[in-house]
């Protein structure tokens, strides 16, 4: 099945029922005790009444809170014994039936799906593809598929097996794995390099041995491609959520960084200050639906390393009242002000939903950090709180829910505006 797929091969499979993603983040999220449930899910395995779902929730629940391997060796063994998962739709009969196809990795390694497809009438069934193992000889009924697996090492594998199968899907497959395979930092510079208007930071992939002899001053920096200079930004190839990310200003704070980080490679790129006027960096996050960019939010804060959660924007009104504006705005002010720039980016990108990291850098450029398809666009946040945020979120996951009743029919993407 691996080399073609037909129409005939349609016969649907049984599917098991979880609690899911969403459910089980958000319970994390809003600080619920996940513990009784682990233990709920834990009796039914002991008296014999669990199944494959209940595995993988556990397997989820493991790593929210904090048993990362604990919860990856479930997973694992529960995705050989079961591949196939659905997750709770909002309507019966439901309107679409959407198959993603994941990898084995951990919980930030998959487009997490089942955030924008929540409320939207549609079904999800998720086939985790394992490296090594063959696709099931017979695929679930669905009306469109998409590929939710990132590009990481652990995935490569996953991506390949769906890629020797997409030319002969028998549904619109989207996010195909030779599109996804270009978002990794190093390869996305290479991929964006001279789109006017546009600032994408040289990436390059160095192995320890080179930062050593760079930080013992036995390899000069003009001597590594593109003239990347001090300050350097390194982190570990293959990092998520700003993990071992440091920004380096000499050779001995290098030396003292690789110290303390073992790993083999690294990613280096140059350090850029995007600070605004007022000394705060403000940093964006966009979704792409259909080559169209919808914005997600805004953080603001007085650290260059900015990640939402970091930059207290809920005990500021004065950035909330910022970050709405910018939502508010986003088509006539930043979007129309990037507009060639995020057109050419989309087009380059080709895939149908992704999101990227961004800012404006002192010349006004769009400056990008990173993009990729499994950065997480949920509506979490407290109403009460960010009350302008329910509306923007509901609308990306409209426009999402909108392309993929699209794309089942098989009409054309449409161009960004």
């Amino acid at each position: 099945m691996d080399a073609e797929l037909n129409d005939n091969e349609l016969i649907p499979m049984v599917s098991a029922d979880r609690i899911g993603f969403a459910r089980l983040t958000r319970m994390a999220f809003n600080g619920v005790d996940l513990s009784p449930l682990w233990q709920r899910l834990m009796d039914q395995v002991a008296d014999g009444s669990a199944d494959a779902g209940c595995a993988l929730d556990l397997s989820l629940i493991a790593q929210l809170l904090g048993e990362r391997e604990t919860g990856l060796m479930i997973q694992r063994q529960a995705i050989v014994f079961h591949p196939l998962y659905r997750s709770p739709c909002s309507a019966q009969p439901p309107r679409l039936r959407v198959l993603a196809l994941a990898a084995h990795i951990d919980m930030g390694g998959n487009t997490p799906i089942e955030f924008l497809l929540e409320e939207s009438g549609i079904e999800l069934h998720t086939l985790y593809v394992v490296d090594g193992v063959k696709l099931p000889d017979r695929l679930p009924d669905h009306d469109v598929a998409i590929v939710i697996a990132s590009d990481s090492e652990e995935c490569q594998g996953a991506l390949r097996t769906i890629d020797r199968a997409a030319a002969g899907w028998p549904r619109p497959l989207l996010n195909p794995p030779h599109l996804v395979v270009n978002l990794d930092r190093d390869k996305l510079y290479r991929l964006l390099r001279g789109i006017d208007g546009l600032d994408i930071p040289a990436t390059l992939n160095m192995t320890h041995r080179q930062l050593s002899d760079v930080a013992a001053s036995k390899l000069a920096l003009p001597e590594i491609p593109h003239r990347i200079q001090f300050p350097l930004i390194v982190r570990p190839r293959g990092s998520h959520a700003g993990g071992g990310l440091a920004k380096l200003d000499d050779c001995g704070a290098l030396a003292r960084y690789l110290e303390e980080n073992p790993e083999e490679d690294f990613f280096v790129s140059r350090f850029v200050d995007y600070a605004s006027e007022d000394g705060l960096f403000r940093k964006y996050r966009l979704a792409f639906v259909d080559g169209r960019p919808y914005a997600v939010h805004m953080a603001i804060a007085n650290r260059w390393d900015i990640w939402y959660l970091n930059a207290g924007m809920s005990e500021s009104t004065a950035k909330r009242l910022e970050e709405e504006t910018f939502m508010r705005t986003f088509d006539a002010g930043f979007a129309r002000r990037h507009q060639t720039a995020l057109t050419e980016l989309a087009a380059r990108i080709g895939l149908d939903y992704f999101t990227i990291d961004c800012a404006e850098n002192k010349n006004g450029e769009l400056l990008v950090f990173e993009a990729d398809n499994t950065a997480v666009v949920h509506n979490m946040d407290s109403p009460f709180i960010y009350p302008y945020k329910p509306p923007q979120m509901q609308m990306i996951f409209d426009a999402f829910a909108a392309m993929l009743q699209r794309r089942s029919r098989g009409e054309r993407r449409e161009q960004a505006a």
